[in-house]
């Protein structure tokens, strides 16, 4: 028996359909969904993009290889179709196939197939529907970025701080810094929050998808400011030229460099950001002064635009 769920991300609404809604595939396998969940299917509405989860799916015959990458919890093949479209194999940690994906040329309309255990399974949905959303939102002028991000209430709105680097130099740990030492301030996304510009603004949102830290906030702020972290041997902030700030956060949003369609406008959204939005490094020891730094020194900038 087939079913179909429905979901609002960052303003986006997706829809995740089984064809066979049994006790493998179904919506237990994406508990961090619940709180974007949307009861009753969206009037006129559009979708950022659609997957169809169908078991039966197979590979694709005509296809070539583009790459093989690393995400840090197994490997991913991904190959382009006759169509455009691409082709993924998700592995797990241990090598396992957990699931085939295949995409039209925006990532508009997704099928796939999983694989294995439960474990397998919400592995690989978790990975096919963030790596589409973000494929996806690049035609949208909306981004996946790596980076832990705060959010503090400041005159009458919320404001959202992401901090980004490379894995392990410490972006949760500044965050938790944060928590920690200054009032009033709160965990938005510990892994992979989502900017989206709407009307020429840029807005930092929730997401489903919070590494290890489970923190799926249904959430919108405004983004106050862009921070890369960078350990050193005492504290100072710097803001970055449009250049620097460019180079900066370019790594840090998932995307498919060699995909011209979908690079080139996330490209565009990024450099929109820098116009509207301070980017910093922050070369910082593990400590409360790092914390207070950065805090007085993005709330004071915000207050001042």
């Amino acid at each position: 028996m087939s079913s179909s769920h429905y979901f609002c991300i960052a303003g986006h609404n997706i829809r995740i359909s089984f064809n066979d809604d049994d006790s493998q595939n179904n919506m237990g396998l994406l508990p961090s969904f619940q709180p974007f969940a949307i009861k009753d299917e969206p009037e006129n509405s559009t979708y950022l993009l659609t997957i169809d989860v169908d078991d039966s799916l197979r590979p694709a015959k005509e296809k070539k290889l583009v790459r093989k990458f690393d995400t840090g919890n197994g490997d991913t093949v991904v190959h382009q179709l006759a169509d455009g479209g691409y082709q993924y194999i998700v592995r797990d940690i241990m090598g396992n196939d957990c699931c085939l994906l295949i995409t039209n040329d925006k990532f508009s309309h997704c099928r796939c197939a999983l694989n294995g255990d439960w474990t397998m399974r919400s592995f690989g949905l978790n990975n096919a529907m963030m790596m589409t959303f973000a494929f996806a939102g690049a035609y949208h002028q909306t981004m996946l970025i790596h980076a832990s991000a705060t959010m503090i209430t400041i005159g009458d709105e919320e404001i959202g701080f992401p901090f980004i680097a490379a894995s392990g130099t410490g972006k949760s740990t500044h965050t938790s810094l944060w928590l920690k030492h200054i009032e009033g301030v709160q965990l938005l996304n510990d892994d992979n929050p989502i900017i989206r510009i709407i009307d020429g603004q840029p807005y930092l949102f929730g997401s489903p998808w919070s590494g290890k830290t489970p923190c799926y906030r249904n959430r919108k702020t405004r983004l106050g400011a862009v921070t890369r972290i960078e350990r050193a041997p005492e504290n100072s902030i710097e803001r970055l030229s449009p250049i620097e700030a460019f180079a900066s956060l370019l790594p840090a949003c998932s995307s498919m460099k060699w995909d011209e369609g979908s690079y080139r406008p996330l490209c565009d959204a990024i450099t929109r950001i820098i116009e509207t939005t301070p980017i910093y490094t922050l070369h910082c020891l593990p400590d409360e002064e790092a914390a207070r730094l950065s805090y007085q020194t993005l709330t004071e900038q915000w207050k001042k635009a």
